[in-house]
């Protein structure tokens, strides 16, 4: 499969795990499996979301900040 530059350094559509909770009014922090290894990013979200909960990337905000949702049961 080939990949450009830009998707291959993308987390969006990726699956991570909350390490910091994600209150409705602020950034908590996720930890995200991506070029075959794992990085913390700062992580926004609608709702709130509590540590450990398995989500997934819907868009990345800049390098280091990205919104998730949580992956469905």
């Amino acid at each position: 499969m080939h990949t450009t530059d830009e998707s291959a350094r993308s987390p969006v559509g990726a699956i991570g795990r909350v390490t910091v909770p994600i209150p409705p009014d602020g950034p908590g922090e996720v930890l995200v499996a991506v070029r075959g290894g794992s990085e913390a990013y700062t992580a926004w979200s609608a709702t709130s979301i509590d540590r450990d909960v398995r989500v997934v990337v819907v868009d990345s905000v800049s390098a280091r900040s990205v919104i998730v949702e949580r992956l469905p049961p």
